[in-house]
Protein backbone atom coordinates (compact mmCIF):
# COMPACT_ATOMS: atom_id res chain seq x y z
CA UNK A 1 0.00 0.00 0.00
CA UNK A 2 1.51 3.28 -1.18
CA UNK A 3 1.39 6.63 1.06
CA UNK A 4 -2.14 8.90 -0.18
CA UNK A 5 -2.02 11.59 -2.43
CA UNK A 6 -2.81 13.74 0.28
CA UNK A 7 0.05 12.81 2.42
CA UNK A 8 1.29 15.92 3.47
CA UNK A 9 5.16 16.02 2.68
CA UNK A 10 7.17 19.27 4.51
CA UNK A 11 9.20 20.32 6.70
CA UNK A 12 9.14 22.13 10.65
CA UNK A 13 10.41 25.60 12.55
CA UNK A 14 9.33 26.88 15.41
CA UNK A 15 8.85 30.72 15.77
CA UNK A 16 11.38 31.06 18.61
CA UNK A 17 14.10 29.02 16.45
CA UNK A 18 13.70 30.96 12.99
CA UNK A 19 11.88 34.07 13.24
CA UNK A 20 14.55 36.28 15.34
CA UNK A 21 12.91 40.39 15.02
CA UNK A 22 12.35 39.52 18.98
CA UNK A 23 11.09 43.04 19.53
CA UNK A 24 10.00 44.18 15.99
CA UNK A 25 6.67 44.43 15.57
CA UNK A 26 5.92 45.32 18.77
CA UNK A 27 6.09 42.23 19.97
CA UNK A 28 7.06 41.82 23.99
CA UNK A 29 9.76 39.42 25.74
CA UNK A 30 9.20 35.80 25.59
CA UNK A 31 11.18 33.20 27.76
CA UNK A 32 12.96 32.36 24.95
CA UNK A 33 14.40 35.40 24.54
CA UNK A 34 16.02 35.35 27.74
CA UNK A 35 17.47 32.09 27.51
CA UNK A 36 21.35 32.34 26.80
CA UNK A 37 23.28 30.19 24.25
CA UNK A 38 26.57 28.81 26.25
CA UNK A 39 27.38 26.54 29.36
CA UNK A 40 24.19 28.26 31.52
CA UNK A 41 21.86 27.19 28.94
CA UNK A 42 20.67 23.90 30.47
CA UNK A 43 20.20 25.40 34.08
CA UNK A 44 17.98 28.07 32.73
CA UNK A 45 15.91 25.95 30.74
CA UNK A 46 15.08 23.55 33.35
CA UNK A 47 14.47 26.22 36.09
CA UNK A 48 17.30 26.10 38.04
CA UNK A 49 19.17 29.21 37.11
CA UNK A 50 16.24 32.32 37.16
CA UNK A 51 17.04 34.22 34.50
CA UNK A 52 14.06 36.79 33.84
CA UNK A 53 15.69 39.30 31.86
CA UNK A 54 18.74 39.99 29.19
CA UNK A 55 22.27 40.93 30.25
CA UNK A 56 25.71 42.39 28.75
CA UNK A 57 27.15 38.72 29.62
CA UNK A 58 25.04 36.51 27.55
CA UNK A 59 24.37 35.65 23.54
CA UNK A 60 20.91 35.32 23.25
CA UNK A 61 20.26 33.50 19.83
CA UNK A 62 16.42 33.67 19.51
CA UNK A 63 17.30 37.86 18.93
CA UNK A 64 18.12 37.35 15.08
CA UNK A 65 18.14 33.83 15.06
CA UNK A 66 18.09 33.35 10.81
CA UNK A 67 15.70 36.38 10.57
CA UNK A 68 13.00 34.39 8.83
CA UNK A 69 11.01 37.21 9.93
CA UNK A 70 12.29 39.50 7.33
CA UNK A 71 13.08 36.71 5.01
CA UNK A 72 9.97 34.50 5.20
CA UNK A 73 8.81 35.04 1.30
CA UNK A 74 12.69 34.00 0.47
CA UNK A 75 12.73 30.89 2.10
CA UNK A 76 8.83 29.41 1.64
CA UNK A 77 9.68 29.74 -1.77
CA UNK A 78 12.61 27.64 -1.66
CA UNK A 79 9.71 25.40 0.41
CA UNK A 80 7.72 25.29 -2.76
CA UNK A 81 10.86 24.26 -4.81
CA UNK A 82 11.52 21.67 -2.84
CA UNK A 83 7.00 20.55 -3.46
CA UNK A 84 6.19 21.17 0.14
CA UNK A 85 2.63 20.19 0.55
CA UNK A 86 2.72 21.08 4.21
CA UNK A 87 4.78 23.50 6.12
CA UNK A 88 4.65 23.19 10.02
CA UNK A 89 5.47 26.30 11.92
CA UNK A 90 4.74 28.47 15.27
CA UNK A 91 3.27 31.45 16.57
CA UNK A 92 4.96 33.86 19.02
CA UNK A 93 2.82 34.53 21.63
CA UNK A 94 4.16 37.51 22.22
CA UNK A 95 3.55 38.81 18.72
CA UNK A 96 -0.02 38.38 19.00
CA UNK A 97 -0.57 39.13 22.87
CA UNK A 98 3.20 41.04 23.65
CA UNK A 99 2.09 40.67 27.73
CA UNK A 100 -0.17 37.57 27.25
CA UNK A 101 -2.82 38.99 29.64
CA UNK A 102 -3.60 42.03 26.66
CA UNK A 103 -7.18 42.79 26.14
CA UNK A 104 -6.53 43.20 22.43
CA UNK A 105 -4.06 41.32 20.24
CA UNK A 106 -1.19 43.77 18.78
CA UNK A 107 -2.56 43.54 14.78
CA UNK A 108 1.08 43.73 13.67
CA UNK A 109 1.65 40.23 14.71
CA UNK A 110 -1.29 39.37 13.47
CA UNK A 111 -0.84 41.07 10.06
CA UNK A 112 2.54 39.51 9.75
CA UNK A 113 0.91 35.99 9.88
CA UNK A 114 -1.78 36.98 7.63
CA UNK A 115 1.24 37.63 5.04
CA UNK A 116 3.08 34.05 6.12
CA UNK A 117 -0.20 31.89 5.48
CA UNK A 118 -0.59 33.67 2.19
CA UNK A 119 2.81 33.19 1.09
CA UNK A 120 2.23 29.44 1.88
CA UNK A 121 -1.60 29.13 0.36
CA UNK A 122 0.38 30.91 -2.76
CA UNK A 123 2.43 27.76 -3.47
CA UNK A 124 -0.38 25.71 -2.59
CA UNK A 125 1.55 24.69 1.00
CA UNK A 126 -0.70 23.95 3.93
CA UNK A 127 0.49 25.59 7.13
CA UNK A 128 0.17 23.25 10.48
CA UNK A 129 0.37 25.73 13.39
CA UNK A 130 1.83 25.05 16.44
CA UNK A 131 -0.34 27.16 18.76
CA UNK A 132 3.02 27.49 21.59
CA UNK A 133 5.91 25.76 20.59
CA UNK A 134 8.35 26.51 23.94
CA UNK A 135 7.48 30.51 24.63
CA UNK A 136 5.70 31.97 27.02
CA UNK A 137 5.11 35.84 27.61
CA UNK A 138 7.70 36.65 30.65
CA UNK A 139 5.02 39.02 31.61
CA UNK A 140 3.21 36.12 32.65
CA UNK A 141 6.06 34.38 34.40
CA UNK A 142 6.90 37.43 36.49
CA UNK A 143 3.24 37.93 37.51
CA UNK A 144 1.56 34.85 37.93
CA UNK A 145 4.21 32.43 37.56
CA UNK A 146 3.11 31.05 34.10
CA UNK A 147 1.66 27.35 34.37
CA UNK A 148 1.42 27.11 37.52
CA UNK A 149 -1.51 29.46 37.82
CA UNK A 150 -4.53 28.90 36.39
CA UNK A 151 -5.26 32.05 34.92
CA UNK A 152 -3.09 30.91 32.46
CA UNK A 153 -5.98 28.59 30.93
CA UNK A 154 -7.51 31.89 30.35
CA UNK A 155 -4.89 33.92 28.41
CA UNK A 156 -4.21 30.65 26.55
CA UNK A 157 -8.31 30.48 25.52
CA UNK A 158 -8.03 33.87 24.53
CA UNK A 159 -5.27 33.30 22.53
CA UNK A 160 -6.73 30.26 20.65
CA UNK A 161 -9.32 32.32 20.27
CA UNK A 162 -8.14 35.31 18.50
CA UNK A 163 -5.90 32.59 16.10
CA UNK A 164 -8.95 30.44 15.19
CA UNK A 165 -11.64 33.15 14.34
CA UNK A 166 -8.47 35.32 12.59
CA UNK A 167 -7.10 32.34 10.28
CA UNK A 168 -10.20 30.06 9.81
CA UNK A 169 -9.94 30.39 6.05
CA UNK A 170 -6.63 29.63 6.16
CA UNK A 171 -5.36 27.06 8.55
CA UNK A 172 -6.65 23.89 8.72
CA UNK A 173 -4.37 22.05 10.79
CA UNK A 174 -3.49 23.13 14.51
CA UNK A 175 -1.36 21.69 17.12
CA UNK A 176 -2.33 23.02 20.64
CA UNK A 177 1.58 22.63 22.56
CA UNK A 178 4.44 21.53 21.03
CA UNK A 179 6.27 18.40 23.05
CA UNK A 180 3.94 18.57 26.20
CA UNK A 181 5.83 15.95 27.90
CA UNK A 182 8.71 18.32 27.82
CA UNK A 183 7.52 19.93 30.81
CA UNK A 184 8.36 17.18 32.67
CA UNK A 185 12.36 17.71 31.85
CA UNK A 186 12.53 21.35 30.66
CA UNK A 187 10.09 22.87 32.87
CA UNK A 188 11.25 26.67 32.22
CA UNK A 189 12.42 26.44 28.51
CA UNK A 190 8.43 25.10 27.47
CA UNK A 191 6.45 26.35 30.13
CA UNK A 192 7.91 28.79 31.74
CA UNK A 193 8.63 27.61 35.30
CA UNK A 194 11.02 28.76 37.72
CA UNK A 195 11.35 26.87 41.51
CA UNK A 196 11.98 28.32 44.86
CA UNK A 197 14.13 26.86 47.03
CA UNK A 198 12.15 23.77 48.70
CA UNK A 199 9.38 23.86 46.30
CA UNK A 200 8.01 20.23 45.62
CA UNK A 201 8.94 20.81 42.00
CA UNK A 202 7.11 17.72 40.60
CA UNK A 203 3.44 18.95 41.97
CA UNK A 204 4.53 22.15 40.56
CA UNK A 205 5.12 20.45 37.24
CA UNK A 206 2.07 18.31 37.38
CA UNK A 207 -0.07 21.15 38.37
CA UNK A 208 1.01 23.04 35.57
CA UNK A 209 0.75 19.69 33.28
CA UNK A 210 -2.97 20.01 34.17
CA UNK A 211 -3.45 23.26 33.76
CA UNK A 212 -2.29 22.80 30.19
CA UNK A 213 -4.46 19.66 29.39
CA UNK A 214 -7.50 21.64 30.26
CA UNK A 215 -6.29 24.63 27.84
CA UNK A 216 -5.78 22.17 25.17
CA UNK A 217 -9.09 20.80 25.90
CA UNK A 218 -10.84 24.40 25.22
CA UNK A 219 -8.55 24.69 22.72
CA UNK A 220 -10.36 22.24 21.24
CA UNK A 221 -13.61 23.04 22.25
CA UNK A 222 -13.46 26.33 20.42
CA UNK A 223 -12.05 25.66 17.37
CA UNK A 224 -14.92 23.08 16.76
CA UNK A 225 -17.61 26.19 17.44
CA UNK A 226 -15.18 28.58 14.84
CA UNK A 227 -14.80 26.33 12.11
CA UNK A 228 -15.74 22.46 12.39
CA UNK A 229 -13.46 22.07 9.33
CA UNK A 230 -10.32 22.24 11.41
CA UNK A 231 -7.66 19.50 12.62
CA UNK A 232 -6.66 19.29 16.03
CA UNK A 233 -3.80 17.61 17.27
CA UNK A 234 -1.78 17.12 20.12
CA UNK A 235 2.42 16.53 19.92
CA UNK A 236 4.68 14.40 22.16
CA UNK A 237 8.13 14.23 22.22
CA UNK A 238 8.09 10.60 21.11
CA UNK A 239 10.44 7.33 21.47
CA UNK A 240 9.70 3.89 22.67
CA UNK A 241 11.94 2.73 25.20
CA UNK A 242 13.94 -0.31 25.00
CA UNK A 243 14.31 -2.80 28.39
CA UNK A 244 17.84 -2.74 28.67
CA UNK A 245 17.70 -6.80 28.99
CA UNK A 246 15.02 -9.73 29.12
CA UNK A 247 14.94 -9.14 32.61
CA UNK A 248 11.33 -8.55 33.80
CA UNK A 249 12.68 -5.67 36.14
CA UNK A 250 13.92 -4.19 33.11
CA UNK A 251 10.87 -4.41 30.70
CA UNK A 252 8.62 -3.17 33.96
CA UNK A 253 10.80 -0.15 33.77
CA UNK A 254 10.74 0.54 30.03
CA UNK A 255 7.20 0.44 30.62
CA UNK A 256 6.65 2.88 33.02
CA UNK A 257 9.06 5.50 31.66
CA UNK A 258 7.06 5.16 27.93
CA UNK A 259 4.12 5.95 30.95
CA UNK A 260 5.44 9.16 32.00
CA UNK A 261 5.02 10.55 28.20
CA UNK A 262 1.75 8.84 26.91
CA UNK A 263 0.20 10.60 30.24
CA UNK A 264 -0.18 13.28 28.19
CA UNK A 265 -1.23 12.16 25.18
CA UNK A 266 -4.31 9.49 27.06
CA UNK A 267 -5.62 12.45 28.75
CA UNK A 268 -5.35 14.97 25.50
CA UNK A 269 -6.79 11.77 22.95
CA UNK A 270 -8.34 9.78 25.61
CA UNK A 271 -10.34 12.12 27.87
CA UNK A 272 -9.57 11.21 30.96
CA UNK A 273 -6.54 10.83 33.52
CA UNK A 274 -5.72 6.94 33.10
CA UNK A 275 -5.57 4.93 36.10
CA UNK A 276 -1.80 4.54 36.25
CA UNK A 277 -1.31 8.40 36.48
CA UNK A 278 -3.89 8.41 39.18
CA UNK A 279 -1.80 5.81 41.34
CA UNK A 280 1.19 7.90 40.48
CA UNK A 281 -0.09 10.90 41.81
CA UNK A 282 -0.70 8.79 45.34
CA UNK A 283 2.34 7.48 45.83
CA UNK A 284 3.99 10.71 44.93
CA UNK A 285 1.64 12.79 47.63
CA UNK A 286 0.40 15.40 44.75
CA UNK A 287 -3.00 16.67 45.24
CA UNK A 288 -3.93 18.17 41.77
CA UNK A 289 -5.99 21.24 42.00
CA UNK A 290 -9.42 21.05 39.84
CA UNK A 291 -12.13 22.79 38.98
CA UNK A 292 -16.28 21.74 38.10
CA UNK A 293 -16.47 20.85 34.95
CA UNK A 294 -12.68 19.69 33.97
CA UNK A 295 -13.07 16.21 33.70
CA UNK A 296 -16.14 17.01 31.74
CA UNK A 297 -14.56 18.97 29.17
CA UNK A 298 -11.33 16.82 28.40
CA UNK A 299 -13.82 14.10 28.23
CA UNK A 300 -15.72 15.78 25.79
CA UNK A 301 -12.81 17.49 23.63
CA UNK A 302 -10.19 14.94 23.10
CA UNK A 303 -7.93 15.51 19.78
CA UNK A 304 -8.44 14.32 16.08
CA UNK A 305 -5.07 13.31 15.22
CA UNK A 306 -1.95 12.74 17.55
CA UNK A 307 1.72 14.34 16.44
CA UNK A 308 4.87 13.55 17.52
CA UNK A 309 8.41 13.84 17.19
CA UNK A 310 11.01 11.24 16.49
CA UNK A 311 14.59 11.43 16.52
CA UNK A 312 15.62 8.04 18.23
CA UNK A 313 14.56 5.39 20.78
CA UNK A 314 15.65 5.29 24.39
CA UNK A 315 16.92 2.43 26.47
CA UNK A 316 16.83 1.72 30.13
CA UNK A 317 17.36 -0.34 33.25
CA UNK A 318 16.52 -1.24 36.53
CA UNK A 319 19.71 -1.65 37.44
CA UNK A 320 21.21 1.30 39.41
CA UNK A 321 24.89 0.07 38.34
CA UNK A 322 24.23 -0.12 34.96
CA UNK A 323 24.87 3.63 34.42
CA UNK A 324 26.39 5.06 31.08
CA UNK A 325 24.20 7.71 29.71
CA UNK A 326 24.65 9.58 26.69
CA UNK A 327 22.56 12.68 26.27
CA UNK A 328 19.75 12.13 23.47
CA UNK A 329 17.44 15.04 23.12
CA UNK A 330 17.65 15.78 26.80
CA UNK A 331 15.70 12.73 27.99
CA UNK A 332 18.02 10.14 30.08
CA UNK A 333 19.23 7.13 28.42
CA UNK A 334 21.62 4.22 28.38
CA UNK A 335 23.68 3.92 25.42
CA UNK A 336 22.73 1.23 22.91
CA UNK A 337 25.65 -0.46 21.88
CA UNK A 338 23.45 -1.63 18.78
CA UNK A 339 23.22 1.85 17.42
CA UNK A 340 25.20 4.17 16.07
CA UNK A 341 25.16 7.82 17.42
CA UNK A 342 25.27 11.41 15.95
CA UNK A 343 27.72 13.90 16.72
CA UNK A 344 25.77 15.00 19.41
CA UNK A 345 24.98 11.47 21.01
CA UNK A 346 21.77 10.81 20.05
CA UNK A 347 21.27 7.17 19.30
CA UNK A 348 20.17 6.38 15.13
CA UNK A 349 16.82 3.63 15.24
CA UNK A 350 14.67 4.19 11.97
CA UNK A 351 13.23 0.32 13.29
CA UNK A 352 12.22 2.58 16.15
CA UNK A 353 10.52 4.40 14.30
CA UNK A 354 8.38 2.03 12.85
CA UNK A 355 7.57 0.44 16.64
CA UNK A 356 6.74 3.96 17.88
CA UNK A 357 4.02 4.59 14.99
CA UNK A 358 2.44 1.20 15.92
CA UNK A 359 2.73 1.67 19.85
CA UNK A 360 0.94 5.08 19.26
CA UNK A 361 -1.27 3.47 16.76
CA UNK A 362 -2.59 0.74 19.09
CA UNK A 363 -2.61 2.78 21.56
CA UNK A 364 -4.99 5.23 20.73
CA UNK A 365 -6.23 4.15 17.04
CA UNK A 366 -6.11 8.15 15.64
CA UNK A 367 -4.51 9.29 13.06
CA UNK A 368 -1.09 9.84 13.59
CA UNK A 369 1.65 12.53 12.11
CA UNK A 370 5.01 13.03 12.22
CA UNK A 371 6.05 16.91 12.81
CA UNK A 372 9.92 16.35 13.88
CA UNK A 373 12.31 14.04 12.53
CA UNK A 374 16.29 14.73 10.90
CA UNK A 375 19.82 14.72 12.10
CA UNK A 376 21.72 17.38 13.54
CA UNK A 377 25.05 17.15 12.15
CA UNK A 378 28.01 20.01 11.59
CA UNK A 379 28.41 20.62 7.43
CA UNK A 380 31.16 21.56 5.73
CA UNK A 381 30.70 23.84 2.61
CA UNK A 382 33.55 23.14 0.11
CA UNK A 383 35.18 25.53 -2.21
CA UNK A 384 32.65 26.26 -3.92
CA UNK A 385 30.09 26.88 -0.68
CA UNK A 386 28.18 23.48 -1.39
CA UNK A 387 27.49 20.79 1.15
CA UNK A 388 27.36 16.95 0.26
CA UNK A 389 24.93 15.91 3.15
CA UNK A 390 24.81 12.55 2.49
CA UNK A 391 25.04 11.52 5.94
CA UNK A 392 21.72 13.24 6.41
CA UNK A 393 20.34 11.72 3.33
CA UNK A 394 21.37 8.10 4.56
CA UNK A 395 19.10 8.93 7.94
CA UNK A 396 16.19 10.62 6.15
CA UNK A 397 15.97 8.07 3.63
CA UNK A 398 15.95 4.75 6.52
CA UNK A 399 13.34 6.67 8.55
CA UNK A 400 11.37 7.29 5.38
CA UNK A 401 11.08 3.67 4.86
CA UNK A 402 10.29 2.91 8.09
CA UNK A 403 7.18 4.75 8.13
CA UNK A 404 6.42 3.50 4.77
CA UNK A 405 6.38 -0.42 6.06
CA UNK A 406 4.22 1.37 9.37
CA UNK A 407 1.77 2.30 6.24
CA UNK A 408 1.75 -0.43 4.25
CA UNK A 409 2.92 -3.57 6.21
CA UNK A 410 0.66 -2.75 9.53
CA UNK A 411 -1.89 -0.65 8.83
CA UNK A 412 -0.56 2.39 10.33
CA UNK A 413 -2.90 5.73 9.78
CA UNK A 414 0.21 8.20 8.85
CA UNK A 415 -1.14 11.76 7.64
CA UNK A 416 2.04 13.56 7.06
CA UNK A 417 6.34 13.66 7.40
CA UNK A 418 7.59 17.16 8.22
CA UNK A 419 11.37 16.87 8.92
CA UNK A 420 12.71 19.19 11.63
CA UNK A 421 14.63 21.95 10.89
CA UNK A 422 14.02 22.25 6.85
CA UNK A 423 16.08 25.35 7.24
CA UNK A 424 19.11 25.43 9.42
CA UNK A 425 18.04 27.31 12.72
CA UNK A 426 18.79 27.45 16.16
CA UNK A 427 18.99 24.63 18.76
CA UNK A 428 16.24 24.21 20.97
CA UNK A 429 18.88 22.01 23.28
CA UNK A 430 22.19 23.43 22.73
CA UNK A 431 21.18 27.00 21.30
CA UNK A 432 23.78 26.45 18.82
CA UNK A 433 23.70 27.33 14.55
CA UNK A 434 26.42 24.52 14.06
CA UNK A 435 23.96 21.68 15.41
CA UNK A 436 22.62 21.99 11.31
CA UNK A 437 19.18 20.17 10.21
CA UNK A 438 18.57 21.79 7.08
CA UNK A 439 17.99 20.91 3.73
CA UNK A 440 18.93 24.85 3.10
CA UNK A 441 22.18 26.20 4.42
CA UNK A 442 21.89 29.64 6.55
CA UNK A 443 25.33 31.61 6.57
CA UNK A 444 25.25 32.12 10.48
CA UNK A 445 27.82 30.88 13.07
CA UNK A 446 27.35 30.11 16.80
CA UNK A 447 28.52 33.72 17.89
CA UNK A 448 25.76 35.44 15.65
CA UNK A 449 27.98 35.59 12.67
CA UNK A 450 27.34 35.92 8.89
CA UNK A 451 25.44 36.90 5.93
CA UNK A 452 22.21 34.74 6.97
CA UNK A 453 23.03 33.94 3.32
CA UNK A 454 20.62 30.83 2.40
CA UNK A 455 21.75 27.98 -0.17
CA UNK A 456 20.63 24.56 -1.22
CA UNK A 457 22.25 21.80 0.05
CA UNK A 458 22.64 18.01 -1.71
CA UNK A 459 19.52 16.98 0.14
CA UNK A 460 17.56 19.87 -0.81
CA UNK A 461 17.36 18.17 -4.59
CA UNK A 462 17.01 14.51 -2.85
CA UNK A 463 14.00 15.42 -1.11
CA UNK A 464 12.37 16.93 -4.14
CA UNK A 465 12.72 13.82 -5.63
CA UNK A 466 11.50 12.23 -3.02
CA UNK A 467 8.23 14.38 -2.44
CA UNK A 468 7.59 14.16 -6.53
CA UNK A 469 7.67 10.78 -6.19
CA UNK A 470 5.25 10.58 -3.00
CA UNK A 471 8.53 8.31 -1.22
CA UNK A 472 8.57 5.57 -3.98
CA UNK A 473 12.14 7.51 -5.44
CA UNK A 474 14.50 7.25 -2.11
CA UNK A 475 18.26 6.93 -4.32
Amino acid sequence: MALSKEFLWGGATAANQCEGGYLEGNKGLSTVDVIPAGKDRVSVLKGKMKMLECDDEHFYPSHEAIDFYHRYKEDIALFAEMGFKCFRLSMAWTRIFPHGDDTLPNEEGLKFYDDVFDECLKYGIEPLVTITHFDVPIHLVNTIGSWRSRKMVDYYERLCETLFTRYKDKVKYWLTFNEINMLLHLPFGSSGLVFEEDENEEAVKYQAAHHQLVASAKATEIARKINPEFKIGCMLAGASTYPYTCAPEDIWRAMTRDREHYFFVDVQSRGEYPNYAKKMFERMNIHLKMEDGDEELLKNNTVDFVSFSYYGSRLTSADPAVNTQTAANLFPTLRNPHLKRSEWGWQIDPLGLRITLNALYDRYQKPLLIVENGLGAVDKPDENGYIEDDYRIEYLREHIRAFKAAVAEDGVELLGYTTWGCIDLVSSSSGEMSKRYGFIYVDKDDQGNGTLNRSRKKSFNWYKKVISSNGEDLD
